[in-house]
């Protein structure tokens, strides 16, 4: 009865370093330039007229 009293824990510490292991080594690259497909603050965006019809149909009737 005692090996499950302490396998339990063991089993979970050992897996939480595990994980922060495979955490630590596949840790991705911070991108810092900003891709030039990515629509800048002044252009518009495609989906303008769906968040215009969304945000009309939310208003109430006058």
């Amino acid at each position: 009865m005692v090996w499950l009293v302490v396998s339990g824990p063991l089993i979970v510490v050992i897996a939480a370093v595990a994980t922060a292991v495979i955490a630590i080594r596949g840790a991705d690259l911070v991108i810092t330039e900003v891709p030039s497909s990515v629509p800048q603050s002044g252009e518009v965006q495609a989906d303008t007229p769906a968040m215009a019809a969304r945000n009309h149909a939310a208003t109430a009737a006058p």
